[in-house]
This record gives C-alpha cells, sequence and structure tokens, in this order.
C-alpha cells in the first residue's frame, strides 16, 4: 500500500480536474514504463516468528540497516515507515510486510537487476540480524492475532473499517502478500482497451501466480488464499467492476466509480484524520463531516484511489492486481507477463480476441474458480485456463519479441516467461508444488517454507 502523496496540493474546484487527472496519464508508446512492486513476509530465522516493528530482529532495524546502501528515510513522527532512493520506495505494509515500490524503468532487464539487487540488500541486512524474508501470497503460519501492526496512522483507520465491509479485511492487512506491475496508455481509447484485456485475464495472472495454500500451518482447501480473502475484503472497492465492460467506459466513467467508493482518511499535516466511510463527492463540494469546510486537493485524490483495490485499478497508469507473492523469478513473470501482452499492438488485438466475447458472469464465475482450481479452471469455450495460459504465453511471447529490448549479452525479454511456460507445461502451479512437498518430504510441517521459499 502506498503512503501519503506528496504531489501538487492543488485545490480542486469540480469533477472535471479529475478526469484531467487521468487523461494527464496519456503517453506516447516511447515513454512508456514499467513499475513492478512486491511485498514479501519477514520472520525470525531460529523460530520463524513475524517480525515486530521495534526491537534488533524489527521492521525498524531493517530499515535503518538498509540506509547503508543510499536509502533515504521517511518519517511519520518518529518512526520510519518508508525509505526512498532514484524512483524507488521501500515501504512496510500493516503486519510488517516489506514492500519494493520499483522506478519506472524501460525494459524487463532493469526490473529484474532492481529486483536482484533490493533482495541482496535485504538478505545481506537480513542476515546480520537473523531475519529472513518469505516470498508467499498469505501467512502460511501466523494467526492474525500473532501478526503485529507497523505504526501508521492510516493502519488503524482502516483496521477499524475493514471489519465493518467484509469478514476477511484484515486477513488482507495483515496476512497477504503480492506482487504487482504499472504500465502506461497513450490515450482513452487504448486505455480501455487494455484496462478490458488485462482485467478480464487477471484471473488468469492468479491461476499462474497461485502461491498461498496454507493458513496456520495447514492447507486451506485454496491454491491462491490471498484471491479467495478478496471476495470478502469489501464490496465498494474491491472485484472485476464489470462496468469496465460496457458502452461509454471512459476516464470520467472511472472517476464516478472513484467517487463512490467511501473515504478512509484525509492526510493533513503529518497526520491521518478518519473520515471512514464519508464521501468524497461532499468531499467536493466542502461538505466532508469530517473537514466542514475544506476542499480537497489532487494529493487528496491521488491519496484516495490508493484506498481502491478493484483486480485493475487506473490511477495516472494501471495496475495489475491478481498475482500472488512468490519467488524471485516470479517477481521478474508478472511484469514480463503484461508487458508482453500490453505494450505491442497486435498481441494486445490477439489477446482481446480471445477474452472479448465472455460476460460478466463468465468472467466472475472464473475468478471465483482459479482460487481453487487455478490452471484446471474450466472456461467458457469448454477448454481449460491451462489451455487459455498456452495460447496467451505464445501472445506474449510474440509481444516481447517485437519489443527488441535486449540485454548486454543481446538476449531479448521472453526468457522472463519461462518460470509461466513451466508451470503450463507441467500443470502444475507453485501452490500445488507447496502441497506435493507438505504432504511429502515435509511430512506435514510447515516450516520448511522458511527455508525453502525464503529470498
Amino acid at each position: 500500500m502506498s503512503g501519503p502523496s506528496k504531489g501538487d496540493a492543488v485545490e480542486i474546484a469540480n469533477k472535471a480536474q479529475l478526469v484531467e487527472f487521468a487523461e494527464s496519464g496519456n503517453k506516447p508508446p516511447e515513454k512508456w514504463r514499467i513499475g513492478t512492486e512486491h511485498e514479501k513476509f519477514g520472520f525470525t530465522l531460529d523460530g520463524h516468528e513475524p517480525l515486530p516493528y521495534e526491537g534488533l530482529q524489527g521492521i525498524q532495524a531493517m530499515l535503518e540497516g538498509l540506509q547503508r546502501f543510499g536509502w533515504q528515510p521517511d518519517y511519520e513522527g518518529e518512526n520510519v515507515i518508508a525509505l526512498t532512493k532514484e524512483g524507488c520506495s521501500v515501504s512496510l505494509e500493516p503486519g510488517g510486510q516489506l514492500e519494493l515500490s520499483g522506478a519506472a524503468v524501460e525494459n524487463l532487464h532493469e526490473t529484474c537487476s532492481e529486483v536482484q539487487t533490493h533482495l541482496g540488500q535485504v538478505r545481506e541486512v537480513g542476515d546480520e540480524m537473523g531475519v529472513g524474508f518469505l516470498g508467499l501470497g498469505f501467512s502460511p503460519k501466523w494467526t492474525r492475532a500473532e501478526t503485529p501492526m507497523m505504526p501508521k496512522g492510516r493502519y488503524q483507520i482502516m483496521k477499524n473499517y475493514m471489519p465493518k465491509r467484509g469478514d476477511h479485511g484484515l486477513d488482507m492487512m495483515f496476512r497477504s502478500c503480492t506482487v504487482q506491475v504499472n504500465l502506461d496508455y497513450a490515450s482513452e481509447a487504448d486505455m480501455i482497451k487494455k484496462f478490458r484485456t488485462s482485467l478480464a485475464l487477471q484471473p488468469l495472472a492468479t491461476a499462474l501466480f497461485a502461491n498461498s495454500p496454507f493458513t496456520e500451518g495447514r492447507p486451506n482447501g485454496h491454491l491462491s488464499h490471498r484471491s479467495f480473502i478478496w471476495t470478502d475484503t469489501d464490496p465498494d472497492r474491491t472485484g472485476m467492476i464489470p462496468f469496465v465492460f460496457e458502452d461509454g467506459f471512459s476516464f470520467e466513467r472511472y472517476v464516478d466509480y472513484a467517487l463512490d467508493v467511501p473515504m478512509y482518511f484525509v492526510y493533513r499535516d503529518g497526520t491521518y484524520v478518519d473520515v471512514s466511510g464519508q464521501s468524497f463527492r461532499d468531499f467536493l463540494d466542502g461538505k466532508l463531516p469530517g473537514l466542514p469546510g475544506e476542499r480537497p486537493t489532487l494529493v487528496d485524490w491521488d491519496n484516495h484511489l490508493t484506498t481502491l483495490f478493484p483486480e485493475v485499478r487506473m490511477k495516472r497508469f494501471l495496475e495489475m492486481r491478481g498475482a500472488d507473492g512468490g519467488p524471485w523469478r516470479r517477481l521478474c513473470a508478472l511484469p514480463a507477463f503484461w508487458v508482453g501482452l500490453l505494450y505491442d499492438d497486435a498481441a494486445l488485438e490477439s489477446a482481446w480476441e480471445l477474452v472479448k466475447d465472455w460476460t460478466a458472469q463468465d468472467r466472475q464465475r472464473i475468478r471465483e474458480d482459479v482460487i481453487t482450481y487455478a490452471l484446471k479452471t474450466e472456461m467458457p469455450d469448454g477448454r481449460t485456463m491451462r489451455d487459455l495460459a498456452a495460447d496467451i504465453l505464445e501472445i506474449g511471447t510474440s509481444g516481447l519479441k517485437a519489443r527488441k529490448r535486449l540485454d548486454s549479452f543481446g538476449e531479448n525479454e521472453c526468457h522472463f516467461l519461462n518460470a509461466l511456460k513451466t508451470s503450463v507445461k507441467l500443470g502444475k502451479t507453485p501452490a500445488e508444488e507447496m502441497l506435493e512437498r507438505y504432504h511429502g518430504a515435509w511430512g506435514e510441517n510447515i516450516d520448511p517454507v522458511f527455508k525453502e521459499y525464503a529470498y
């Protein structure tokens, strides 16, 4: 989750400014960039316990240790809650998950180098502290009660509000991890096509990256439990948002949707003001009960957009949100998956052809089924998700080839898809591989996951 935006504090006079804000994301293809984010669970090496904020084996000590690499600290009160450097940030999630929000880079080679450098730094500091970090989509062992809460004001507001809207919002906050990629659009028409195609295909990403089959030390019956908890977190701000596929979808239509999502907070003078459940439309009119007479700025709007959690989210770019956190190769594979499909016109058209006839009911049913069945999910044409994955990965490979982004050895970006192609070839997700180990070599003991799946 993002911290408070520090953009231009321009007061918003009307809705048109919010539409213009989305339109300001339009970029010509030569300026399209790739931004990758990933979260990970910290744990003590000796006891496999979650990391508190304070202490010699705490998140605060980790953030302080990382500063040796040139990271600059950001504070909330006296607490360091994030690090920044050269367009990147390292921040902490509600339950102590550590997140890297990468810079906007030109190609996947840079993305993977960035990830590898970050994980190397985390490993160096973590080894000294006696802590490690784990790449999974859901906490495999700890209960909610055992999971500490980080000292950020917005998290207390969310913790209080979440149970009012669903049974699993607190699990989302404290016990889940994801990998995401942020991609650009050229125009409203380009945004619409990318939004529709990527939203329809988020369940495929969920299937390919399914990596959360355990809860509190035992199998939970799901391959992507992270995806399951999103189905009962907050219906106001989550899901497959069917209006994206309706005639007339536009920047303005998304703005209207965002205006109708209840707020969480407003950030003022270093403090989060609790306005949970209140209306941004009232804020526009200067009638927000939590801040009477005050009008919002574009910073407030940008912050509000970060509290929307559909499977694809739009700010001034599109954010792909369907994948579980995972091992480092898959942290590079997710941006490769989406860049191959969305950053080449021919690939985008081919991918859209495969999904354009699905109904809203089809998309919702697929999203629900992949939680349990992943690549075995039945598709509307009678094939399986595995069959669709094979077709989509071929399309994505062609899109990456067409980009012709080469590394220093003259190699293109296609090899970043290899981990996903292996899953499709074997018909087996990371979650299913872990379950085989759990029932076999691990002897139904979850603790080996902290060694075999640590970064």
